[in-house]
């Protein structure tokens, strides 16, 4: 038979689908005096979407076809089909559908590569995906009630949920991974941050957000709050393991309690040309693994296989 043409190839696969724009809030830590302690969480995500409506007048917000809004704890102010109630609180027009959705840690990423998927194949033309999560309202796990099979039945560890244990199991299995090597890492991460932020890389994607406090008024978050400048290795050696007496897993190498939101806006190459807006990237493919529970953060290694 006659070899396939490289377009068509490509067009077996569906239509080229490519990211327009992305923002996010600055990050505030999750806890009582936090930046977003007196902010909702839905409020939010309802920032980046209206941003990203601010940045691409050229985008007609009829021509949005779906908006799809990820978190962990969908109640309260993260609750009611986030992806639905976001995008009329944030303007668009009621013919414009939502959803909420929820994987976790990849949520936002489900989000996006859901509405990829659907552009892909000529479902729709344009879409808005993210997530938002209040730490600082919605503890993770906070509520749940895990079926008492799992634990009867054997099918995980007791403390299968607590990502700092299976932070500690990882190095377990991989004993090359030792504590001076994740606390190099650790270090070495607030120093790209800080290099980042001073080379002017981290405030073009930022949304400013309007707060109220009680007691304090008025302000505006401009800025991260969880990033630590200047941290040494010395200063991180002696904390403590929280997660396992004489562990290796601490603060410093521990993802913070965060409170704050992302979206981003995606369209099918060809409407994205046709409506003027930029491309900054293209998705080439993507793809999920599940992995024992008890060492979690293992997943995004079989998902890049």
């Amino acid at each position: 038979m006659p070899s396939t043409s490289p377009a068509a190839a490509r067009s077996q696969h569906g239509r080229s689908v490519v990211f327009v724009d992305g923002v996010r809030t600055p990050f505030g830590r999750a806890r009582k005096d936090g930046l977003y302690a007196h902010t909702r969480a839905d409020d939010l995500a309802v920032r980046t979407v209206r941003e990203l409506l601010r940045r691409h007048p050229q985008l007609p917000p009829e021509r949005v076809d779906d908006v799809a809004l990820a978190a962990t704890t969908q109640q309260g102010d993260q609750g009611l089909t986030l992806g639905r109630t976001v995008a009329m609180l944030a303007g668009l027009p009621p013919t414009v559908p939502g959803f909420a959705i929820d994987r976790m840690c990849a949520g936002a990423m489900t989000a996006v590569t859901t509405t990829s998927a659907a552009i892909g194949v000529g479902a729709q033309d344009v879409t808005i995906a993210g997530g938002v999560e209040h730490m600082g309202h919605h503890p993770m796990g906070f509520d749940a009630e895990p079926n008492p099979r799992f634990l009867a039945e054997r099918l995980v560890a007791p403390d299968a949920l607590n990502m700092g244990v299976t932070a500690e199991n990882l190095h377990d299995r991989f004993p090359e991974l030792t504590k001076e090597r994740a606390d190099a890492y650790g270090v070495a991460s607030q120093e790209r941050y800080a290099a980042a932020l001073a080379s002017g890389r981290i405030e073009p994607d930022l949304v400013p957000v309007a707060l109220r406090d009680p007691e304090r008024g008025w302000g505006l978050a401009t800025a991260d709050e969880p990033p630590r400048p200047g941290t040494t290795l010395a200063a991180v050696a002696d904390l403590p393991t929280p997660f396992r007496p004489g562990g290796r897993v601490t603060a410093a190498t521990s993802a913070p309690l965060t409170d704050g939101a992302a979206s981003c806006l995606l369209a099918a190459e060809d409407v994205a040309e046709e409506l003027g807006l930029p491309v900054r990237m293209r998705l080439v493919s993507f793809a999920y693994a599940g992995v024992e529970p008890e060492v979690m953060g293992l997943g995004p290694v079989p998902a890049t296989r």
